[in-house]
């Protein structure tokens, strides 16, 4: 007999990684548990940091997680690290390639580290939609930092925003003439800049080009984003950048936008999980209500167009009184 979901958290809480492997897969998965999971974690979370490190492909992002996990576990109060590393989706399986796991294997048999690998399932904002909820499993389980990964998509990766509470932004020397093109993007969401593989041409000219971009638009009056050069392979530099973690993080706290960032994510999270329910209510009230059926099909005639059948489904008081019993189950 399979362990039941209050068996299983329990179980994480205590720090059993069997027990949080499975709880990740119910929320990954997304499935018909998951609102029972959440439910019994959500108040044992809060107390975890999350930390993002996003960028380009290449930038070394997966070797800048290691060794800042290094760094972490080597301190005198060795805080337990969970890690959410994004890696492309197999065109096969549809599930992660596992790239950055074999990169991190040097934490492999220290028991204060976890590291979950996961799909990017469709998304284009370089974090999966369930990365947030599996970052409050690692929280409740008593990780202390959670590392999320994106997974290297460029611009685009602008989710790691709503999800961390530190953003780390890699770049490498080579991204010099596309600093430009990044303002409306990474460069507006990084809390610190670190720009890797310094040991090659053009990093003091990267850092010279992000600095004048950051002085054109200062982020906020309270924290003045850091650039750091470093050779993660090496672990030069990594020290530095997680010192910056703990003085952004003290900054956020002080400044009372750590609180107002959490709750910006409670919200998000709601209007997230609303908006799942109603759409998985509106495709199972689709399949047995003659009235939907009818519109769809004069949709496929080209009788009326879908953001007009849209409007007229919400403005009918009895289809919407039906689809809300069926949500209500």
């Amino acid at each position: 007999m399979p362990p039941s979901v209050q068996d299983l958290v329990d179980a994480a809480s205590q720090g059993d990684k069997l027990a949080l492997a499975r709880l990740l897969t119910h929320v990954e998965k997304n499935s018909p548990d998951v609102p029972a999971v959440l439910h019994l974690l959500y108040p044992k979370a809060g107390n975890g940091y999350r930390v993002g490190f996003t960028g380009p492909p290449g930038g070394g992002k997966s070797t800048m997680v290691d060794q800042v996990t290094k760094v972490l576990r080597a301190r005198d109060d060795a805080p337990a690290v969970g890690i959410i590393a994004v890696d492309p989706t197999s065109p096969f399986s549809g599930g992660a390639i596992l790239g950055d796991r074999i990169r991190m294997q040097q934490h492999y048999k220290d028991e204060g580290v976890f590291v979950r690998s996961m799909a990017t399932r469709g998304s284009h904002g370089g974090l999966p939609g369930v990365a947030s909820r599996a970052a409050t499993v690692m929280e409740a389980s008593g990780k202390d930092y959670i590392l999320l990964e994106t997974v290297g998509v460029g611009q685009t990766e602008l989710d790691i925003m709503e999800v961390a509470d530190t953003v780390i932004v890699v770049l490498v020397p080579e991204a010099g003439d596309s600093v430009q093109t990044m303002k409306a993007g990474l460069m507006e969401i990084a809390d610190i800049f670190v720009v890797n593989k310094a040991d090659r041409d053009g990093a003091d000219k990267l850092s010279r080009e992000i600095s004048s971009a950051l002085h054109l638009s200062p982020k906020q009056s309270w924290w003045d984003v850091p650039i750091f050069l470093t050779q993660a392979h090496k672990g030069e530099g990594i020290l530095e950048v997680t010192e910056a973690v703990e003085r952004h993080r003290k900054a956020l706290s002080e400044s009372g936008n750590l609180e107002a960032k959490r709750q910006r994510r409670g919200t998000m999270e709601f209007f997230k999980t609303v908006e799942e329910n109603i759409s998985t209510g509106l495709h199972g009230l689709l399949a047995g209500n003659d009235h939907l059926q009818s519109i769809i099909g004069r949709i496929h005639r080209g009788e009326i167009d879908p953001y007009s059948a849209a409007v007229e489904v919400m403005r009918n008081r009895e289809l919407l009184s039906t689809w809300v019993e069926t949500l209500g189950g």
